[in-house]
C-alpha cells in the first residue's frame, strides 16, 4: 500500500519504519524542520538538552525495550542509570513516592499523613465508593495527611485547576497502590520501595533523546518530508488524498486541534468535540551549570510547594549521560506547566532560577546557560468532559477508514515507549488490511 503518515514524532516514524519493513511506500509529512516532535533535543555549545523535559528509555513491555534500545545503538550506545528519585519536602529530600519516604518527615506530618491514610483505608475497605473527580480521589486514595503534604499542592502546581473539576479515571494506570505493609514499615523508619518497576532506565550516550528518533529514521526505509504543513486531507473513493496526491491509507499523529481543519470528512459534532479539547503546555527551562564538586547522584526531584517557585520537577540531566554537558560543567532541567498565560522572558527565567536556589537544588552563581523551550502541546487535560469527548472522537476516526494515535493524535497520556507499543498494534492492524483488503474499525486494548 501507500500510506501516509501525518506526524513526524516517535509514534509517526516509529509506525513509519516497521510498515516500510513489510514492504509498504510510506510518506511522513512533518511540518516542523526536523522531526521528533516532543522527543526533540537541542545543543547550546557543549551542552545537550531534551525540549519537553526528562525523557527516559523504559518499558514494561521487553519488546517495545528492546526495540527503543536497538535503535539507540544497543549497550554500547546507551548509558544505564539506577534511579534516584526524591520530593524536595520544604528543606528535607523525602524519597519518592511520596507515601514510601513518609518516614523522612516530620514527627507530626508522619502522624498526620498515617492518620488520614489509615481512615481512607478502612473507607476504601469498607466499600467507599471510588469519586469521579480527582481532588476527592487523592483524599479517598491517600487521605488527608497525604492529600495535604504532598499530593493536592504538587498536582496543582502540575494541572493549574481546581482538581475536583479533574477526571479520576486516569489515574487508576498510571498510580499503583503501595502496600499498606510498606507505608507502615516506612512510618517507622524502615526504608520501602515504590514502582520498583522503573527502578533502572537507559539514555541515550549522546544526541539527548533525539536520538532514539533518529535512530528509526535512519535507514527507516521510508520517505521523509519536512517543513510540510499539510492543508487538506479527504477519503476519495477507496483510497484518499493529501493536498492532492493520492494514497491508499493515511495515519495521523498530529495533535487533533492541529489536524482537525484540514480533514475535509470530519462531521460537525465531532470538529465541536476536537475544537473542545485543550492541552496544557509545558516550558521547559535549559540550565547548565559550572561545578566545582560532581552532582549529586539524583536523577530528578518533585518540587510540590509553590515557594519553591513554579518548577514542579527536576532532572539532573547531565546524570543521564555524561556527555549532556562538557567536563568540569553539569545540566539541569526544570519543568513549569501552563494554560496558555505564561511568556517566558529574561527577568521570569531569572526569578525561576534564583527560586531553584532557594529550594537548594542548584546555586544561581554557578549557571553559565539558561535558555528554555516552550511546548504547546505537553500535558492532556483530564477534565470531566473529556473521556465522554474523546471516546466519541476516537469511535468516528477508529470507524471511518482514517487511523489515528499517539499522544496527541489519539489524547492518550502515553509516554514514548507507550506510543512505540501503540505503533506496533497499528501496524498489526495494517498488516490485517494489506492482508485481507477489508477495512474494519481499529481496535486498540
Amino acid at each position: 500500500m501507500k500510506i501516509a503518515i501525518l506526524g513526524g514524532g516517535i509514534s509517526g516514524v516509529a509506525l513509519a519504519r516497521l510498515c516500510a519493513a513489510d514492504g509498504h511506500r510510506v510518506v511522513v509529512l512533518e511540518k516542523a524542520e526536523r522531526p521528533g516532535g516532543l522527543c526533540k533535543s537541542r545543543r547550546y555549545g557543549e551542552f545537550t538538552f531534551d525540549e519537553a523535559g526528562g525523557h527516559i528509555l523504559f518499558s514494561k513491555d521487553k519488546r517495545v525495550l528492546d526495540w527503543q534500545l536497538q535503535r539507540c545503538g544497543g549497550e554500547a550506545g546507551t548509558v544505564r542509570t539506577v534511579r534516584n528519585t526524591k520530593i524536595r519536602w520544604h528543606d528535607r529530600w523525602v524519597p519518592y513516592p511520596f507515601e514510601n519516604g513518609v518516614g523522612h518527615l516530620s514527627k507530626a506530618a508522619i502522624v498526620d499523613c498515617m492518620a488520614g491514610y489509615v481512615e481512607a483505608y478502612v473507607g476504601r475497605r469498607t466499600g467507599a465508593p471510588c469519586p469521579a473527580n480527582f481532588g476527592d480521589w487523592i483524599q479517598w486514595r491517600m487521605g488527608s495527611g497525604f492529600a495535604r503534604h504532598f499530593m493536592v499542592p504538587y498536582n496543582e502546581k502540575i494541572w493549574k485547576c481546581d482538581l475536583r473539576t479533574m477526571a479520576s479515571d486516569w489515574v487508576a494506570g498510571r498510580v499503583p497502590e503501595a502496600p499498606i505493609e510498606d507505608i507502615l514499615r516506612s512510618a517507622v523508619g524502615l526504608d520501602t520501595e515504590g514502582y520498583t518497576h522503573q527502578s533502572v532506565f537507559w539514555f541515550p550516550k549522546h544526541g539527548g533523546f533525539e536520538a532514539m528518533v533518529r535512530g528509526t529514521v535512519d535507514g527507516g526505509g521510508f520517505e521523509l518530508q519536512t517543513g510540510v504543513a499539510v492543508r487538506r486531507v479527504e477519503q476519495r473513493g477507496d483510497g484518499f488524498v493529501v493536498d492532492g496526491t493520492a494514497f491508499d491509507l493515511v495515519v495521523n499523529t498530529v495533535p487533533l486541534p492541529q489536524i482537525e481543519p484540514t480533514i475535509a470528512d470530519l462531521p460537525d459534532e465531532v470538529r465541536g468535540d476536537i475544537r473542545a479539547l485543550r492541552p496544557i503546555s509545558l516550558v521547559n527551562l535549559m540550565l547548565g551549570v559550572k561545578l566545582d564538586e560532581p552532582l549529586p547522584p539524583l536523577s530528578w526531584a518533585y518540587l510540590p510547594f509553590p515557594e519553591q517557585g513554579p518548577v514542579n520537577r527536576v532532572t539532573w540531566f547531565s546524570n543521564y549521560s555524561p556527555h549532556n554537558a562538557p567536563a568540569g560543567h553539569g545540566s539541569f532541567l526544570a519543568e513549569v506547566t501552563h494554560r496558555g498565560e505564561l511568556r517566558p522572558d529574561a527577568a521570569w527565567l531569572g526569578d525561576v532560577v534564583g527560586a531553584l536556589d532557594r529550594a537548594g537544588i542548584l546555586r544561581r552563581e554557578q549557571v553559565v546557560l539558561a535558555e528554555w523551550c516552550d511546548n504547546e502541546f505537553a500535558y492532556i487535560d483530564q477534565n470531566l468532559a473529556f473521556a465522554a469527548r474523546i471516546g466519541r472522537v476516537r469511535r468516528w476516526f477508529d470507524q471511518s477508514g482514517y487511523l489515528t494515535f499517539g499522544r496527541f493524535g489519539r489524547y492518550e497520556y502515553h509516554n514514548s515507549d507507550q506510543c512505540v507499543g501503540r505503533a506496533m498494534q497499528v501496524h498489526e492492524h495494517i498488516r490485517t488490511l494489506a492482508r485481507t483488503g477489508t477495512r474494519v474499525p481499529l481496535q486498540l486494548d
